[in-house]
């Protein structure tokens, strides 16, 4: 039993988050060598947001695929949970609430053209874009925990049955699997980032190796700055900088290194908007409680609000396209690229309703 928690507890420590982060980086910049979109072997917002395409949730016809790596990070975490005894079903904290949330964090990504997670890769792969995403979702977080401080909280969840802990996970492999038996009934991109795939088996093992790490070291973007701030741990941010290191490691080796503002693959350089985007993101994700690889986790562990959190994502995904907010990467026409107009409003109503939202939940400022 000594030898089992000091495994256990070694596996959690600083040296099991270095080697998540440096696993996840690796296995990034090698889904991105295989054919995946640059600087994009793994990003939350950008597959969630294909999922919703093929599902005919938008009609844009360049971001439309069921990305493996989705499926695999849900099953990852949920049999990781199960064999260590954490599997445990619940929900029941303002999930309309966490759903709308939800829907703006995405939508704040997509006018970025990425999720933390991407941000980190992003910055792997030499895009100093990502820069000016990082600083805004670090003032994102900041933003976010001054409303913690005043006693912010979407209130207890409550144990549910364990069908309801595994609804999530099982709908999203019945569609995946209809995705292959059927695929008539789904859409799928023949230009565009969302018609660059790596192989199925290797996309669905990447994310399956993903998710068991994840959910075994908590690995988490925001977290890692929240920690650091509030009570002076470096674990998991020590997992973000692995991620960043292990990524530039590879995408060199890969020779898929490219330093520098201009010219990289889908992104742009609008920076007001990539900071406050990713502002968005960073407050949404505080108040939700984890960023978006955290909430896909927790899905998988049986958490229904976290399952609800990532509906709202993709619904936010499907608003961003049909309603033309998301970013629009560099072309001919734009050299510089970015949100429209309608874009940058989304991003301002954002953070007024986040704000609304922060305020309304914190116990202080009731009293």
């Amino acid at each position: 039993m000594t030898n089992n928690a000091n495994k256990s507890s070694l596996f959690s420590g600083v040296g099991g988050i270095v080697i998540a982060g440096a696993v996840v980086g690796l296995i990034s910049a090698l889904l991105v060598k295989m054919g995946n979109p640059g600087n994009m072997g793994f990003c939350i917002a950008c597959f969630l947001r294909d999922i919703a395409g093929t599902t005919k949730l938008h009609t844009a016809a360049v971001v439309q695929y069921f990305r493996p790596e989705i499926v695999g990070l849900v099953v990852g975490a949920m049999a990781m949970s199960i064999v260590s005894k954490e599997f445990s079903p619940k929900g029941g904290s303002a999930p309309f609430t966490r759903f709308i949330i939800a829907a703006f964090v995405m939508i704040g990504a997509l006018v970025f053209l990425g999720c933390p997670l991407r941000m980190v890769l992003r910055l792997g792969g030499g895009d100093l874009n990502a820069l000016v995403a990082l600083a805004g979702f670090a003032a994102g977080i900041l933003v976010g925990i001054f409303f913690l401080n005043k006693g912010f909280s979407l209130k207890r969840t409550y144990t549910v049955n364990k069908a309801e802990g595994f609804a999530f996970p099982v709908a999203l492999v019945g569609l995946f699997v209809l995705s292959l038996v059927v695929p008539t009934l789904f859409v799928v991109s023949e230009k565009g980032p969302g018609s660059m795939q790596a192989p199925i088996i290797m996309a669905l093992a990447a994310g399956l190796i993903v998710g068991i790490l994840a959910q075994k070291t908590r690995l988490c973007m925001v977290a890692g700055i929240r920690d650091l701030v509030l009570f002076k741990d470096t674990k998991l941010l020590i997992g973000f900088c692995s991620i960043i290191i292990a990524a530039l490691i590879g995408n060199i080796a890969f020779g898929q290194f490219n330093l520098g503002f201009a010219g990289q693959p889908v992104a742009h350089s609008a920076h007001v908007w990539t900071f406050l985007g990713m502002l968005v993101v960073g407050f949404g994700s505080v108040l939700l409680g984890g960023c978006p690889l955290r909430q896909l986790i927790m899905a998988g562990e049986g958490n229904a609000d976290s399952a609800v959190t990532v509906m709202g994502y993709i619904v936010g995904a499907a608003f961003a396209h049909n309603f033309g907010l998301a970013g629009s990467a560099y072309s001919a026409e734009n050299p510089v690229g970015g949100p429209s107009a309608n874009g940058q409003a989304a991003v301002i109503i954002g953070i007024i309703v986040l704000l609304v939202i922060a305020f309304a939940n914190s116990k202080k400022a009731k009293n």
